[in-house]
């Protein structure tokens, strides 16, 4: 098990962003009936979701999110010394899309720039990798971008896949500390590629790389089993993240769950003695959007926020792989978060 700590850096600036298309399920949904969408709202929890038209990719809306940090910050993008991009909708198989972020943000080529190709189990890994790179020395200051496009790779008339997803990016800005009594952050991440078929698009990588069958080339859930993943890796991580930082769940202000499914969701806060009240949800507008459904919910989930102390957030993020993580930190007072529905003409001349 990989479980670990880092020493706290400052989350300065969260930014989300969505595609400006909403899709209403109950109004626009022409391939299922009204029964069957009701029965997705009524369990799932998504009522509509932003999508994202045929020429918008992952970065497109992961550079707006990232220009609004960098001009509220004040960050000059010659400071910024690593940029982490995770998806795994990238515009390109080469080159990476950190690469072409790099380059649209204008920063130095002293920045290091890399993508990491995980989905749902992303944001809370990428938080450990910007850790990490600021404990080494060398960089003070990271952006964090994490973008999903699954709906250009649904079947919107697949029954378990149809309905459910949206479209989003983020953006967040974290830099070193030298404070020595800021809690130190926590994580535990976890792979088991025995269920990686759960959930996968079979084709266009190089193992089926241009297959006939067009239904290779959209995206495949076997939705019982990984809701018995979820509900089989998720307490035990929520119970190992809080005994190695010795806290309990009364100390932790918002479990800020990946947003797959309310029923899973629900079941999983019963199973642990949460609060409900501190678990909030963003899929009744949003849907499930993957990786980027963990920082749009810090953004988006009306976080009570006190203003003489940090928010305690244990980020659970969980799904394709089959991967999932924890990230236990907090969110300082003055945390800038801000969220952006993009125009147009934003998301494609991004």
């Amino acid at each position: 098990m990989a479980l670990t700590s880092t020493p706290a850096h400052r989350i300065r600036a969260i930014t989300t962003a969505v595609p400006p298309r909403v899709f209403e399920n109950d109004r626009d949904a022409v391939d299922f009936s009204r029964q069957e969408v009701d029965a997705v709202v009524k369990m799932v929890g998504v009522r509509r979701r932003h999508l994202a038209d045929e020429a918008v990719c992952s970065s497109d809306l992961c550079l707006p999110a990232a220009r609004d940090v960098l001009k509220a910050l004040g960050w000059e993008p010659p400071t910024v010394d690593g940029l982490i991009m995770v998806t795994q909708s990238p515009d390109f198989f080469q080159p990476s899309t950190a690469c072409v972020v790099q380059r649209d943000l204008g920063l130095s080529d002293r920045c290091a720039s890399f993508d990491i190709g995980l989905g749902c189990s992303g944001y809370t890994y990428g938080l450990w990798m910007a850790g990490m790179m600021l404990n080494s020395g060398g960089f003070r200051r990271i952006l964090l971008l994490h973008g999903e496009t699954p709906t250009r790779f649904c079947d919107p008339a697949d029954r378990s896949v149809g309905l459910l997803f949206g479209d989003a990016g983020s953006a967040t800005a974290i830099e070193a500390t030298d404070a020595v009594s800021t809690r130190p952050w926590w994580f535990s991440l976890h792979t088991d590629g025995v269920g990686y078929g759960d959930l996968i698009i079979p084709a266009g990588g190089f193992r089926d790389r241009f297959s006939t069958d067009r239904r290779k080339h959209f995206l495949h859930m076997n939705g019982a089993n990984i809701m018995n993943f979820t509900l089989r890796r998720v307490p035990p991580l929520i119970t190992d993240t809080l005994a190695a930082a010795g806290m309990t769940a009364a100390e932790v202000d918002y479990f800020i769950m990946h947003q797959s499914n309310q029923f899973i969701m629900r079941h999983l806060a019963r199973k642990c003695s949460i609060d409900p009240a501190k678990v909030p949800f963003t899929l009744e507008d949003y849907g499930n959007t993957g990786g980027p459904s963990v920082p749009l919910t810090i953004t988006q989930g009306r976080l009570k926020r006190p203003s003489d102390r940090p928010l305690t957030l244990l980020m659970l993020a969980y799904g394709v792989g089959l991967s999932w993580a924890s990230a236990l930190v907090d969110l300082p007072p003055n945390t800038r978060l801000n969220h952006l529905v993009l125009e147009p003409r934003d998301a494609a001349a991004s």
